[in-house]
C-alpha cells in the first residue's frame, strides 16, 4: 500500500462500534441533547418563524408587524435605532440628525411603544424578541407597562430581550455603562423575571455579532458559551440558584456558509451546554441543562453584487440552522446589505423559511444528520478546539476579566484579518465578487432610501410628551433611581415607575451613568 493511501481517512478515525451512543449524541430530548432538546422535535412543533423589522417611527414599524403576522410570521422581533441603542433620545445634538430611525425604529419614551404595539396582542402564542442591550431595562420595562396597559398578566408574556453586554464589548461596542453595573443590570432582570415574568427569557446570549465581527465558527460556539457561564456565575453571586434562572437561558447564533460546520456547531452547543449546567453548575432540573437558541442567517456573506445570490445564499443557512435543531429563525433579506428591506424583499425572506417547514419533508424527521460520520466528527472537533478556549479563559478568571485585557477582542481580529486575505487572494470563493465576478454596476437609486423628514417628527412628539407630563413627578423617578442604583436593590420597579411617569430612555440612562459611569475601551 502507498504512502497516500496509509494516511488515516478524514472522518472515520475509529469503527462505529467504538462511538459511545449514550455519551456522544442520546436519543433526541435527551442528555446530553446533541440530537436536540425536544424528543419530538420539529414533527409536532415547527421553530418560531420571526423577521427582523424596524425603521424610522413606531408607527412604520406598527405596519410592518402586522404586514409579517398577516403573512405567517410567528413571532415579533424587533430592531431599534443606533440612539435607542445607545440610550439616547431623538433630540441628541451630536448623533439625532444622523441616526434617528435610520437602521430600527426610534424608541424615546412609553408612547413610542404604545404606536409600536397598536393594535398587536401580547397574549400567547405571540412571541417578542427585542435586540436591546445596554438599556436593555428600560426597554424591558416599557413592555411590561405596555402589556399592563393591555390587561396581559406578565405571567402570561413570551419573549426575549437580548441583554448581552458582554458581546457588546467583544464585537458590537455599543455600551453605556462599565463591565461591574452592566452585570448589575443584567441580574436585576434576570432575578425580577424569575420572580415576576417566568415565561419570559431575560438574555438572549450572542454569538451572532461574534461572528459577524469575523470570529470563526469555533470563537463563536466558545466565546457565546463562556458568556453564558459568566452570566450564570454572576447570577449566583447575586443570591440567585442555578435551577431558578438556567432554564430561562436562552442563545443566539449566526449561520453562515460553510453548511456542516454549521449544523455541528449548532450540535455541539447544545452537548457543551449540557455537561456545563451538569458538571460544573450541578444543575438537577433538565430544563437548566436543554439549550435553546435563536437562529440569525449571516449578514456578513450578504454582497452588494447580484442580489439574487443572497437569497440562494440565505436559503442554504437557514437550512443549516433547521438540520441544526434552532428552537427560532430570521431570513435576511436580499437587500439588507444597501437599505433596509422592503415589503417585496423580506415576503421572500419569510416564504424561505416557510418552504423549508412544509415543503422540504425535513420536519417530519427528528434529527436527519444524527449518526453521520461526517457530522458527528466535526461536532467533536469544535467541542474539542471551543473548551481549549473556555479553558483558557478560565485561567484568565473569567470573561470580564478577559474582555478588559483584550483577549476575546484580539483573537476575533486576528481571524477576521485572515477572511480577508483569503477573500482577498481568492482561496475563500464569493460567486459574483471574486469569482465568476459582476459585471453590472449597482444602481443605489434603485433602493429604499429613508424619509429625510423622521427626525423632526419624532423629536416633535418627544417634545409634546415632555411639556404634557407631570415633569415633577419624572424629576422625583429619575432622583430615585440614582439612589437605587447606588444600593444594591433592584433597579426594575424604580425603572418601570419612571416609565410609566413617561421619563425618556435618555433622561433614564443618565440618571444610572451618574451613579455607574460611562465605558470607555481600552486601547
Amino acid at each position: 500500500m502507498d504512502e497516500k493511501n496509509k494516511k488515516e481517512k478524514p472522518f472515520c478515525k475509529k469503527p462505529i462500534d467504538e462511538f459511545d451512543y449514550s455519551l456522544k449524541l442520546g436519543d433526541p430530548g435527551h442528555y446530553p441533547y446533541t440530537r436536540g432538546i425536544h424528543p419530538e422535535m420539529y414533527t409536532k412543533r415547527l421553530w418560531t418563524i420571526r423577521q427582523f423589522s424596524g425603521s424610522e417611527l413606531a408607527e412604520n414599524t406598527n405596519k410592518r408587524f402586522k404586514y409579517l403576522l398577516g403573512h405567517g410570521e410567528t413571532g415579533i422581533s424587533i430592531a431599534f435605532d443606533m440612539l435607542t441603542l445607545l440610550g439616547r433620545d431623538s433630540d441628541d445634538p451630536i448623533y439625532g440628525e444622523k441616526e434617528t430611525g435610520k437602521c430600527g425604529v426610534a424608541i424615546d419614551t412609553l408612547e413610542d411603544m404604545e404606536i409600536l404595539f397598536d393594535g398587536i396582542d401580547l397574549n400567547p402564542p405571540l412571541s417578542t424578541s427585542m435586540t436591546i442591550n445596554a438599556p436593555a431595562i428600560v426597554l424591558f420595562a416599557m413592555y411590561l407597562t405596555v402589556a399592563e396597559k393591555k390587561a396581559v398578566d406578565w405571567k402570561n408574556l413570551r419573549g426575549t430581550i437580548q441583554n448581552d453586554i458582554l458581546k457588546e464589548y467583544i464585537a458590537q461596542k455599543e455600551w453605556i455603562f462599565p463591565p461591574e453595573p452592566s452585570m448589575r443590570l443584567i441580574t436585576d432582570i434576570i432575578e425580577f423575571c424569575v420572580k415576576n415574568v417566568p415565561q419570559w427569557y431575560p438574555i438572549s446570549i450572542s454569538g451572532y455579532h461574534i461572528r459577524e465581527a469575523g470570529s470563526t465558527a469555533v470563537q463563536e460556539l466558545a466565546f457565546t458559551l463562556r458568556d453564558g457561564i459568566e452570566y450564570a456565575e454572576y447570577a449566583i453571586k447575586a443570591g440567585l440558584k442555578i435551577d431558578d434562572f438556567a432554564p430561562r437561558l436562552s442563545f443566539f447564533f449566526d449561520s453562515c456558509e460553510n453548511f456542516f460546520e454549521e449544523i455541528a456547531k449548532f450540535r455541539a452547543a447544545r452537548r457543551m451546554w449540557a455537561r456545563i449546567m451538569k458538571e460544573r453548575f450541578h444543575a438537577e432540573n433538565d430544563k437548566s441543562r436543554q439549550f435553546r437558541f435563536h437562529t440569525q442567517t449571516s449578514g456578513l456573506s450578504l454582497q452588494a453584487v447580484e442580489l439574487e445570490n443572497n437569497v440562494m445564499r440565505t436559503m442554504l443557512q437557514a437550512l443549516a440552522a433547521v438540520l441544526g435543531g434552532t428552537q427560532s429563525l430570521h431570513t435576511n433579506s436580499r437587500d439588507e446589505t444597501l437599505c433596509l428591506p422592503t415589503e417585496e424583499t423580506v415576503k421572500i425572506a419569510l416564504r424561505t423559511q416557510q418552504i423549508i417547514a412544509y415543503e422540504t419533508g425535513i420536519t417530519g424527521i427528528v434529527d436527519p444528520l444524527g449518526g453521520s460520520y461526517l457530522i458527528e466528527n466535526l461536532t467533536d472537533k469544535m467541542e474539542k478546539e471551543a473548551m481549549d478556549y473556555i479553558r483558557k479563559i478560565d485561567e484568565i478568571v473569567g470573561m470580564v476579566k478577559a474582555i478588559e485585557w483584550g483577549h476575546p477582542q484580539r483573537e476575533i481580529r486576528r481571524s477576521a484579518l485572515e477572511r480577508a486575505k483569503k477573500i482577498a487572494t481568492g482561496e475563500k470563493i464569493i460567486i459574483g465578487v471574486n469569482k465568476f465576478p459582476a459585471k453590472e454596476k449597482i444602481n443605489y437609486s434603485d433602493f429604499k432610501k429613508s424619509d429625510p423628514g423622521i427626525q423632526t417628527k419624532q423629536v416633535k412628539r418627544l417634545n409634546e410628551i415632555k411639556q404634557k407630563r407631570d415633569n415633577f413627578k419624572v424629576k422625583q423617578c429619575l432622583e430615585n433611581i440614582s439612589c437605587v442604583a447606588a444600593s444594591k436593590t433592584n433597579l426594575m420597579f424604580p425603572i418601570i415607575e419612571a416609565v410609566k411617569n413617561y421619563a425618556t430612555i435618555g433622561e433614564i440612562c443618565l440618571a444610572l451613568e451618574k451613579v455607574f459611569g460611562r465605558y470607555e475601551e481600552k486601547v
